[in-house]
């Protein structure tokens, strides 16, 4: 249960820690005793996609062990040099979804604003890893039009903030841009996908929870965590905080070989986003992205794994499992 006082949360100093993010392989594998697994790293992946986490994750992993669950979805491994013709550069045919500069529109009532293309960590498997972010940017040039064509659809009640990350945005930036989604009548919710309470709780401080307070929407927040080692004390305040201010929170995983393709990883998972009092929501197929084909687990096993979840935890714990499919209006349930 939450307790009713009030959680303080740093004012200052996520911009900071953000900004020293680690992004060298081998300062990472030092940090973690592990200077011996040099070899591993693919150089090639690093220049297309650069290593990038931060030290508050990195304390979350286990010293000296290379099968960590968190450094696996960070380190770029040599096996991302793997080609493979079902892998490609846009696996759910995000660029064919744009339908102005800076917003998806795949499903019915829903409008995805791609705000940013930074991140505070970069996850090897990410979906959006080969995207041309610096041409589908709102909150450039283009916002005014962005605003006009979410103006002009009235079958539009939901925005979703995503990115890259939006919580990588300055709170100003983000008060000003919801502040004029204000103004849109017909949309009713704000849903922010994000990852940075899990690996930048700092992150959640008085001004973000400020304008979230003080918006007229109905704020959902999806966050991404993988694994219940990633949920220490840190992430518990911070979506303790959130939820205090009236965020509805839930959470999406990835299924992901070496990482939480067990039962046992699992059911710590959702025990742990519960204690902390988010909702397991949506537990993906990996999406077939060029560079994280060593990540894949079969849809066979995600059902036997989901199967045997419902006979372990209430069902309101157990996350549905899906695949997002282009050109299909809603992702796939598959079980």
């Amino acid at each position: 249960m939450i307790p009713q006082t009030p959680t303080v949360l740093p004012k200052q100093g996520w911009q900071t820690a953000l900004a020293n993010a680690i992004k060298d392989p081998k300062e990472l594998l030092a940090q973690l005793g592990l200077t011996d697994r040099l070899t591993a790293i693919d150089a090639t992946a690093l220049k297309q996609f650069p290593l990038r986490v931060t030290q508050s994750y990195i304390n979350k992993m286990r010293h000296g062990d290379p099968l960590d669950p968190l450094l696996r979805q960070v380190f770029p491994l040599i096996d991302e040099d793997i080609t493979d013709d079902n892998f490609v550069t846009d696996p759910v045919g995000d660029q064919l979804a744009i339908t102005s500069p800076g917003i998806l529109q795949k499903y019915h009532g829903r409008a995805l604003l791609l705000t940013t293309g930074a991140c505070a960590i970069h996850c090897r498997y990410c979906f959006r890893r080969h995207f041309p972010y610096n041409d589908s940017n709102p909150l450039a040039s283009q916002w005014q039009q962005t605003l006009t064509t979410l103006q002009q659809d009235e079958s539009l009640n939901e925005v979703i903030l995503s990115g890259g990350d939006p919580l990588a945005l300055s709170d100003q930036k983000l008060t000003q841009m919801v502040a004029e989604l204000e103004q849109i009548p017909h949309i009713k919710r704000l849903r922010i996908h994000t990852r940075l309470p899990v690996v930048l709780p700092e992150r959640i401080n008085a001004d973000l929870l400020a304008w979230i307070k003080s918006t007229r929407f109905q704020v959902v927040m999806v966050i991404h965590a993988n694994h219940s080692q990633e949920l220490t004390q840190p992430e518990a305040d911070a979506l303790e905080a959130l939820a205090q201010a009236k965020v509805q929170l839930l959470n999406q995983a990835v299924l992901l070989k070496g990482v939480n393709d067990s039962v046992e990883a699992l059911t710590m998972l959702s025990e742990r986003l519960i204690d902390v009092g988010v909702l397991p929501y949506y537990l993906h197929l990996l999406d077939p992205v060029a560079g994280a084909g060593h990540f894949d687990v079969s849809e066979e096993l995600g059902i036997a794994l989901i199967k045997q979840l419902r006979t372990k935890l209430s069902g309101y714990l157990v996350p549905r499992l899906v695949r997002e499919q282009q050109g299909e209006n809603s992702k796939t349930i598959i079980c």
